[in-house]
């Protein structure tokens, strides 16, 4: 790739050894890397030889606009550099790598798409939870919480109790969320979990049921991405819990025993 080139480069939920390796490739050969507010440090640190620029978004926050950093990446290709957009999870998982693609298309600028780990998977798993589990739940639904009006009629449109709901970028809301399925029908003793800080020393996990999920989850949230689910699925990751991640720190209400029994 001697001439301009930008790989948009999934970073997975934090933990550098659940990179693949080829996104591990284009950060050791990266002249330029911008990258995202929850992409860890370890991972950026992976570019040892580039220029390294936050361009993320928190909610709430000033952020760099979305034209900018596309502006950005179609300069430094054009003039000849290596450039690595590292996103958090997968950059086609609600992180606007599709956007991103079209402008590189638009502007002639040839890329790459190197998927990575996304939290609405790995979140769960490392916490024990199967986000599918035979007799429990056989189909996910994969939300994003920051906008209520793209979500709500989605979950309004879901029968209670008929898939695993998995909420990326939704802890500001988790009340509304829960809110809205038990008045939907979902049952108020249904399975939720928290999962902060997945992947890293830093991780904590909450279980509990639906209509605790505000309350029960909220003292230790920080700056950390955390990842909602909710359904039968969640018992079996408090069964799983100790032998999966035995250094998670696990805080809840949850009963064990499932009410959906696998088989």
């Amino acid at each position: 790739m001697s001439a301009g080139f930008v790989s948009l480069v999934g970073a997975g939920p934090g933990d550098p050894e659940l990179l693949t390796l080829r996104a591990r490739d284009r950060l050791l050969r990266a002249d330029l890397v911008l990258y995202d507010a929850l992409v860890s440090p370890e991972v950026v640190a992976l570019a040892p030889r580039a220029q390294r620029f936050p361009v993320g978004k928190r909610a709430g926050r000033p952020s760099m606009p979305q034209d900018v950093i596309n502006r950005l990446m179609i300069r430094a290709a054009g003039r000849g550099r290596r450039v690595v957009r590292l996103k958090a999870g997968d950059p086609f998982v609600f992180g606007r790598g599709g956007e991103e693609a079209l402008a590189l298309q638009a502007a002639g600028v040839p890329f790459e798409v190197v998927p990575g780990v996304t939290s609405a998977v790995a979140a769960p798993a490392l916490a024990g939870i199967p986000v599918t589990h035979r007799g429990a739940s056989a189909a996910v639904v994969t939300i994003s919480g920051h906008a209520e009006h793209a979500w709500a009629p989605l979950l309004e449109r879901l029968p209670p109790q008929a898939a695993t709901i998995v909420v990326l970028m939704g802890l500001a809301s988790r009340q509304q969320i829960a809110d809205r399925l038990i008045a939907c029908g979902w049952r108020r003793d249904t399975p939720a979990a928290v999962i902060v800080a997945a992947s890293t020393s830093r991780s904590w996990a909450w279980m509990g049921a639906l209509q605790e999920l505000a309350g029960g989850a909220g003292p230790e949230l920080t700056e950390d991405a955390g990842t909602i689910v909710i359904g039968e699925v969640v018992r079996v990751g408090l069964q799983l819990s100790g032998a999966v991640a035995p250094t998670l720190r696990l805080a809840g209400t949850l009963d064990v025993e499932p009410r959906v029994a696998a088989r």
